[in-house]
């Protein structure tokens, strides 16, 4: 096994951006997406010099953010970067009114981008989200160039991000950035999600794209965020139907009954796509504990997790999700890794 460590990407901008409260339900309650959440996994990736190579990236990929997203959503963070200090800017969201539909100038129009009253804006969105999204750009860059595994310690995460939509604390999608760098030179990639909430926008982003595979392990959509999507019948459109695959797990689902889907239908679908390249959104709210996932994952089944996913022999880019539990999220997140590592035959020292 080569003892080979495991680049890590972060930005200290990224710890900027603090949200401090959202509406859930009818009640405002503190907002789960904080900087311990980071600084949870920062301080368990620096204890661990052996196995991890910290790394800051270079820079923001604009060329890669508007390719994904649209140019009113890009407008739209930078005329949030005039709020004050301390200010969080609560979208007014329309449900009904037709997408794109406003001034992106306007912060009284934001709602015309957002879908739900939990991801405001500030002064520092767009450069906290714009770091995120460059974590990701280099850890699926140096996979694309070689490394067998990088991961992105992407703060605040992404794959509920649309071309042209954000919400569910994600505003640009990483994981579609790195998914974008690998298929940069006509590679196949596919797309595993293992965060508790359906990945909206991943899905949608490569919905017709026959050459990127998404796959998508998470809470029932009847009763968990983002709702209206993430059905199993959701199967991709155009040249990429058959691409997508939902995989829904019921409630307080443990580590037994995830491998059980992750193996016999995830792995499986992985395998016979045959991709150059896997991006793993690292989503670790399938947390026993973990205040808004529902699942009954320990910290032990993060790392059989990520061994079975490292086992397909295939190079790595992983970015960093869900998961709000920040006493045991450096844990979970370092579990993960050592799966991982493990699967791809890395050795620990």
């Amino acid at each position: 096994m080569s003892a080979e460590s495991t680049p890590v990407f972060f930005n200290q901008v990224q710890l900027d951006f603090k949200p401090r409260y959202e509406w859930a339900f009818g009640e405002r309650v503190t907002h789960p997406e904080t900087t311990k959440r980071a600084e949870a996994i920062l301080a368990a990736i620096e204890a661990e010099p052996g196995l991890f190579d910290l790394r800051v990236p270079e820079r923001v990929p604009y060329e890669a953010l508007r390719a994904l997203h649209s140019y009113q959503l890009l407008t739209l963070y930078s005329a949030a970067e005039q709020l004050g200090p301390e200010r969080d800017w609560y979208p007014t969201v329309f449900p009904k009114l037709s997408r794109g539909h406003g001034d992106p100038t306007n912060l009284h129009h934001a709602g015309a981008w957002c879908f739900d009253s939990g991801t405001p804006l500030t002064a520092t969105t767009l450069q906290a989200a714009g770091w995120s999204a460059a974590c990701a750009q280099d850890a699926a860059a140096l996979v694309r160039g070689g490394a067998r595994l990088a991961y992105a310690l992407s703060r605040p995460p992404g794959h509920h991000a649309e071309s042209d939509m954000f919400g569910g604390y994600c505003y640009f999608n990483n994981s579609a950035v790195a998914a974008r760098e690998l298929r940069s030179q006509g590679a196949r990639v596919a797309v595993l999600d293992i965060d508790f909430h359906h990945g909206n926008g991943t899905q949608s982003l490569f919905n017709a794209d026959p050459n990127v595979l998404t796959i998508s392990i998470h809470g029932d959509p009847r009763k968990y965020f983002p709702f209206y999507v993430g059905y199993s019948r959701e199967t991709g459109e155009g040249e990429g139907a058959g691409y997508n695959l939902n995989l829904v797990l019921d409630s307080g689902a443990d580590g037994q009954a995830y491998l059980e889907v992750l193996e016999r239908h995830a792995l499986t679908t992985v395998e016979h796509f045959d991709p150059d390249f896997i991006v793993l959104a690292a989503g670790l709210d399938g947390y026993e504990k973990d205040p808004i996932g529902d699942f009954a994952l320990s910290t032990t089944d993060f790392y059989r997790i990520g061994e079975r996913i490292g086992g397909l022999g295939r190079p790595i880019a992983a970015i960093q999700e869900g998961g709000y539990h920040t006493a045991d999220l450096g844990l979970n997140a370092v579990a993960l890794l050592r799966g991982l590592r493990a699967g791809l035959g890395l050795r620990d020292r």
